[in-house]
């Protein structure tokens, strides 16, 4: 699908001529001459205005009016572009830091986009629009002086008014491609001062951080959810089942055939509960919520196979996210490391230096961790970035295997 007036350009001549874009280039370049023209007057009567009536308030009046002039320029500017460029320009201003009008104020002069759309301004009332009108006036010419001629002319003969009312439409339709040519060009120069490609691109991925960001939050509130559902509903059932079976193995002969019944199901009963608390702490371990990643980490290494010294020093607790995605880091961390390292002995080590946390997993084991080996290390690098963190992996043929990671302590 054609999107700009310069696609349509490149296109098949009869198509683009039978289109809207040469209509729509036209109304373009018409609307910017008056919307230069009205700004130029606006700021001269203003500038006249403000000497003849206030003098010592001039420079103050002047500032507020080129300011406001850029901003309201600019945002019609980028409505408009819709003629010939159908990719929404969006508004690159952020919002205010704090309310009112003195934040906005603040705000919009320290931002780089307000002084650009202060010189796009400029450029357009020292002569930008003056170009449209130039360009319109010429491509125009000859077929208005052939069109007044026809009128104005009454010595014209026969034969010459043949030739210009034929001619006419002729350079109507050749006037089409310069028009949609400049309004093309004064489109890609307007969308790269009010609404630049990188900012768009980056405001975007600004978004989709945050987006991540989110889900990584409602991912995190729903398994803390499930968590509680499981500890108070069916690991209480679980263990009330339990207690019941035990006394009711207590009360039946010992050689009789419903003891061993009831006893395997005591047993079987025990075995689903230790499942089950093993289930809770790898959905959100309550040791986590209660008292921190210190002590979360500490109890994952206790259950280690290989043993682990835990050194994680923090002054105070982190975010619950931040919490979160370092445990689980240090879970599966030594998971593959009792798993595929061979390692006689692993070490955790976190800090929180500046606004992030650094955590550092390494073992003696044999080393050649892969991250495109399907080892685990590729769910926990796509884990650190939904966190805005990194995870870099360190770990040559004979070992050691160390893991870095650095996750942001600032949430948004």
């Amino acid at each position: 699908m054609t999107r700009t007036a310069w696609q349509a350009l490149t296109g098949n001549p009869v198509r683009f001529l039978a289109s809207s874009w040469p209509w729509r280039s036209l109304a373009y370049l018409l609307s910017g001459v008056l919307v230069g023209a009205a700004t130029t007057a606006t700021l001269i009567a203003l500038l006249v205005g403000g000497i003849a009536f206030a003098p010592a308030v001039v420079g103050l009046v002047l500032l507020f009016a080129i300011l406001l002039s850029g901003l309201v320029v600019g945002r019609f500017e980028r409505w408009r572009m819709l003629l010939v460029d159908l990719d929404r320009a969006p508004d690159p201003h952020r919002a205010p830091d704090r309310p009112g009008l003195r934040g906005w104020l603040a705000t919009r002069l320290r931002e780089r986009q307000t002084w650009q759309e202060l010189g796009y301004v400029a450029v357009s009332v020292l002569g930008l629009w003056l170009l449209d009108l130039g360009v319109l006036v010429v491509s125009f010419l000859l077929p208005g002086l052939c069109v007044a001629s026809l009128f104005l002319d009454p010595s014209l003969p026969w034969y010459g008014a043949v030739f210009e009312v034929a001619a006419t439409p002729v350079l109507v339709v050749v006037a089409a491609y310069p028009v949609t040519v400049w309004a093309g060009a004064r489109a890609a120069l307007t969308r790269a001062i009010l609404s630049p490609r990188d900012s768009e691109l980056g405001a975007r991925l600004g978004e989709v951080s945050r987006s991540r960001a989110r889900l990584v939050d409602a991912y995190e509130v729903e398994r803390r959810r499930i968590e509680r559902d499981l500890h108070d509903g069916a690991q209480q059932r679980l263990v009330a089942l339990t207690v019941q079976l035990g006394l009711a193995r207590l009360d039946l002969p010992a050689d009789s055939p419903a003891a061993r019944q009831v006893g395997d199901a005591h047993e079987q009963a025990k075995l689903a509960l230790a499942e089950l608390r093993e289930l809770i702490r790898g959905v959100h371990p309550q040791v986590l919520t209660d008292r921190g990643l210190p002590a979360a980490a500490a109890e994952v290494a206790s259950r280690s196979s290989v043993p682990v010294d835990v050194d994680i020093a923090l002054d105070g607790r982190l975010p619950a996210s931040v919490e979160a995605a370092a445990y689980f880091v240090v879970t599966e961390s030594l998971t593959n490391v009792a798993r595929h390292s061979g390692a006689d002995r692993a070490w955790v080590r976190g800090r929180v230096v500046g606004d992030r946390l650094l955590l550092e997993i390494r073992d003696d084991g044999v080393g050649g961790a892969d991250p495109a080996a399907g080892s685990g290390l590729a769910g926990l690098a796509d884990r650190a970035a939904a966190a805005n963190g990194t995870l870099a992996v360190s770990s040559p043929a004979g070992g050691p295997t160390v893991v870095r990671v650095e996750l942001s302590c600032l949430v948004e």
